[in-house]
């Protein structure tokens, strides 16, 4: 049977666009279907606007830090509507690169919405139809909002680039990486930041003890964080009048931060678990995200979908229909960039260089762009601990850049250790660039290095890494 494309990718994020451009480098002819912008979450409303809204809180500190160093700076105001100018000026910049790339590559373009309508045939919302020999769907996640009354009155990560001004106060509800990374990230920009999570400790699932250094500093920091603690009810604010918040005075409210938009961001009366209550200008959902495969035809065809929403997939990222593949965080298994970027490329090499090659998903370096941020690699400590005996090497301490400066700011270091192997089972900093550190850190883990091989590395003095190759007892056994 003769096909229209070769491959037919259904998205246009970073993991789709890889996977097309490498097909179409061996001579395969590639479509892609984005109902979107070019380059997904990580370009457009993710990663990137996420890290330059991180370097623009950063500066808050700046001035008060330089006077401590003799510079005579005064303090400065942030303007969002400056800010988020640029934001957006950079974000179509970059959506151009995508599409000059895919352009560049021989890739076709449909600027519509895909869904399957057999094993082989995408049809699209405006009412073209394409056969293709192979089918990825790579569309992504979506962040959800929870089954509450009146959620709709309230943000979600996506919203926030949007915003036609920064809210007075914030109530952000989740303790994931993105819950705390805006909450840190409003909180530089001025914004007066309340944050319930409904465990006992924030960043679940990464090591006790850094975790617990992050929200000590989110604390420190002026974040008004609430452990154990979730939202019962919620109204708009107008509609119960104005009140007292018992969370801190002047948590203020104004108009809508979307004025074109309904209530979505208006001020919204917020009551607790606790028991209290309190008006904030706005709240922010950070309570998760889903697969998008919704309305995409796949289990008409038999592609197996997991409880989550998730696109079931083997090892080469084939769904259960052979000419069907799914890779990104739609598969729900390692939701980073990078990570779906390699997916891509396992996909193309699998299908069409006749290279059959499996996603590695083991030792797979991240960071939480919190301030101080997060980097770790490999096991936690609590992980490790169940597998075999371990030694554990830590240090805190106050940088010198910030102790100088007058700052209690403590940074940490942590390397976990196998006692047998001898090998680094993890590595967890919570540092200024930690992110920067820790990637360099994870291509010595991911080689096998063992703790004497770190000690034998001389140290950069000084500087806050050297840490890692100086650390020689101990800290505890087990």
């Amino acid at each position: 049977m003769a096909f229209d494309v070769d491959l037919f990718v259904i998205g246009g994020g970073s993991g789709g666009v890889r996977a097309a451009r490498m097909a179409a480098a061996t001579g395969a002819k590639v479509a892609l279907a984005e109902d979107s912008r070019m380059g997904g979450t990580c370009v457009i409303r993710g990663c990137v606007p996420k890290k330059l809204m991180v370097f623009a809180s950063s500066f808050r500190e700046l001035p008060a830090e330089a006077r401590a160093y003799g510079w005579d700076i005064p303090d400065g105001s942030f303007d969002w509507q400056a800010f988020r100018g640029k934001l957006h000026a950079e974000l179509d910049r970059l959506e151009g690169v995508y599409r000059r790339l895919l352009d560049g590559s021989g890739v076709t373009i449909h600027d519509a919405r895909a869904r399957l309508s057999d094993a082989h045939t995408v049809e699209l919302s405006n009412g073209t139809r394409v056969t293709a020999k192979h089918i990825l769907v790579a569309t992504g996640g979506r962040p959800e909002r929870p089954d509450l009354t009146n959620a709709h009155l309230g943000l979600v990560s996506d919203d926030i680039f949007l915003m036609d001004r920064l809210p007075r106060s914030v109530l952000i509800v989740g303790g994931g990486f993105i819950a705390c990374e805006m909450a840190c990230i409003l909180n530089g920009l001025g914004v007066k930041v309340t944050q319930f999570y409904r465990g006992a400790q924030i960043l679940r699932g990464f090591d006790d003890e850094a975790r617990g250094l992050v929200a000590e500093a989110m604390k420190e920091s002026g974040i008004d964080l609430h452990l154990g603690t979730n939202i019962v009810e919620m109204a708009e604010a107008a509609a119960m009048g104005e009140q007292e918040s018992d969370m801190g005075a002047d948590v203020g409210f104004s108009a809508d931060l979307f004025p074109h938009s309904g209530k979505k961001g208006c001020p919204v009366w917020v009551k607790s678990t606790n028991g209290h209550e309190a008006v904030f200008d706005s709240v922010l959902f950070a309570t998760g995200r889903a697969p998008n495969s919704r309305d995409l035809g796949l289990e008409d065809l038999g592609v197996k979908i997991g409880r989550r929403g998730e696109i079931v997939v083997d090892d080469y990222s084939q769904t259960a229909v052979p000419s069907v593949y799914a890779i990104g965080d739609v598969t729900n298994r390692v939701n980073l960039t990078p990570v779906a970027i390699r997916e891509g490329m396992a996909f193309s090499r699998t299908v069409f260089e006749g290279d059959p090659t499996p996603v590695d998903h083991t030792l797979i370096p991240s960071a939480v762009f919190t301030q101080p941020e997060l980097g770790t690699i490999g096991l936690t400590e609590e992980e490790a601990r169940t597998q075999e005996p371990i030694e554990v090497y830590c240090t805190s301490f106050r940088p010198m850049r910030t102790a100088f400066a007058g700052s209690t700011a403590r940074v940490m270091m942590k390397i976990v250790v196998s006692q047998e192997s001898r090998k680094v089972l993890g590595v967890h900093i919570v540092a200024p660039e930690a992110g920067e550190m820790i990637q360099l850190a994870a291509i010595a883990v991911k080689m096998g290095a063992t703790k004497e091989d770190f000690d034998r590395t001389v140290a950069v003095h000084p500087t806050m890494a050297e840490e890692l190759v100086t650390m020689r007892a101990p800290v505890r056994r087990s």
